[in-house]
């Protein structure tokens, strides 16, 4: 089977991605668990912008070496190949870390090219975004949190083109989070004001 990218994000119901360490923990139960590793056990990369490296490498490494409860989580994030997105040279020190050569476009569609597993990212809203545009991405994994945070970086921002999706896939968890896979749609609704007032009078 081909590769496939596939992305994963905690999102608030107002649309909000930034931030969520800050509103995401009251929700987090075995069932996101589960979905968030799930998602990265078909994975053997990583993509990522600079911010959600530098907060990942700050913590993962440490939790590892802690061999607490998640050091198995941790451990399979560390043996992961990883590639970080960002303008400035960077020094990496996260094993198996290394420095895109390439925007983001150039390189996603290298590796998908690749034999090899899935390449997931975790976050990373600015490579999301042009993997989108770029018609890159294969899945958008979005655990959408009945909050409104009314404050922060929202997933899809203004003036850019629509971008039609198709629902693969929902489920609904105790704490109110859906979890919602969607993949790009080839083949989306077409119609307009008399189409919805006609199928209203059906």
């Amino acid at each position: 089977m081909p590769r496939k990218i596939i992305a994963s994000l905690f999102i608030s119901l107002d649309g909000v991605v930034e931030a969520p360490d800050q509103w995401h923990f009251p929700y987090f139960n075995e069932e996101m668990g589960a979905a968030v590793g799930a998602s990265l056990n078909t994975a053997e990369v990583l993509l990522f912008g600079r911010g959600t490296y530098d907060s990942f490498a700050g913590a993962w490494p440490e939790r590892e070496a802690a061999g607490g409860e998640d050091a198995g989580f941790a451990k399979q994030l560390g043996d992961l190949r990883k590639i970080v997105f960002s303008r400035q040279r960077l020094e990496l020190s996260w094993r198996n870390s290394e420095q895109a050569r390439g925007d983001v476009a150039e390189v996603a569609a290298a590796l998908k090219a690749e034999p090899g597993g899935d390449i997931a990212l975790s976050g990373s809203v600015s490579v999301v975004r042009q993997l989108l545009a770029a018609g890159l991405l294969d899945e958008l994994h979005l655990l959408v949190h009945p909050i409104a945070v009314r404050k922060g970086m929202r997933l899809f921002d203004e003036g850019e083109p629509s971008i039609p999706l198709r629902l693969l896939k929902s489920e609904t968890f105790a704490t109110g989070v859906l979890n919602l896979v969607y993949g790009p749609d080839t083949a989306p609704p077409t119609g307009g004001y008399e189409e919805a007032v006609a199928a209203l009078g059906e």
